[in-house]
């Protein structure tokens, strides 16, 4: 339906009243919700929004927008009830990607999809490249870190993984650190403030590659728990509430609804819950 992803996002500015909310609400960037109502109120050759100081109002073309969006939106939550019953059927490859560390994370997802869709191949690459989802690389990336703020994406969060700070048992204290254009993190300004400079002997501005040296037992540092068990290192501290990572699941804004996506973040939110 042309349009339609304008009118569902100027819907959703005229039921919470801000572009933040908006955006929230519909996972994708601030610069996409104001696009959208731009390209929209263009197209219209009308405003739909009143701005002022505590966000937007909508005028009465918006409020009337509102009513057909509500209404468009529950035909088309009938419409997939009644495609629900062929999504057994589907078939064809999707291909999602992850850095390295993340693969423990994305195999049990991979796995219980694989077992709800037979029909599905799914292709993993699991590689520190970062695919491009908007040239079609790729049909969901799996990233850790800072929120991706790509405007054309749609970032859901599928957890958290506890970070905790291991060493070797034995042997001279010696850490590994984050470089100088590391992402920033409080583990690592925990490091930074409790931890002297020349006791540091490796830096990376990979955090991919700072995980690794911990676990193989280069040196002391953070590692997500689940990287830390079956290993011979020791828990040097109590881990502090903001020592996690977030992981997330990207998708490109063109292909979020396609069946085979929908599907997969379906599994994916019950395998994460």
């Amino acid at each position: 339906m042309q349009n339609w992803d304008e009118i569902r996002t100027a819907a959703h500015v005229a039921r919470l009243g801000t572009i933040s909310a908006a955006a929230q609400a519909l996972g994708v960037h601030r610069a996409t919700v104001t696009r959208h109502i731009d390209s929209l109120e263009a197209a219209l050759g009308a405003k739909l929004f009143q701005r002022h100081a505590r966000g937007f109002s909508p005028t009465e073309l918006g409020e009337e927008l509102l009513r057909v969006a509500d209404a468009t939106d529950a035909q088309f939550g009938e419409l997939m009830r009644l495609a629900r019953g062929s999504l057994d059927d589907l078939t064809g490859a999707i291909t999602v990607t992850s850095v390295d560390v993340l693969v423990p994370v994305v195999l049990p997802i991979v796995t219980a999809f694989q077992n709800s869709y037979p029909r599905i191949n799914v292709h993993l690459v699991s590689s520190d490249r970062v695919l491009k989802l908007e040239y079609g690389e790729a049909d969901i990336a799996f990233r850790v870190g800072p929120k991706p703020d790509h405007p054309d994406n749609v970032v859901l969060p599928v957890q958290k993984l506890p970070v905790g700070l291991y060493g070797p048992r034995n042997g001279k204290r010696r850490f590994v650190g984050p470089g100088g254009h590391a992402p920033k993190t409080p583990y690592f300004d925990w490091l930074t403030e409790n931890v002297a400079t020349e006791d540091i002997m490796l830096t990376s501005d990979s955090v991919a590659v700072l995980w690794a040296a911990v676990r193989a037992g280069t040196a002391a540092g953070f590692l997500p728990r689940s990287m830390a068990d079956r290993t011979s290192l020791c828990e040097l501290a109590s881990p502090l509430d903001g020592w996690h990572e977030q992981v997330w699941a990207v998708t490109h804004v063109d292909l979020h609804r396609s069946a085979k996506v929908q599907a997969f973040i379906q599994t994916m939110k019950r395998i994460a819950a």
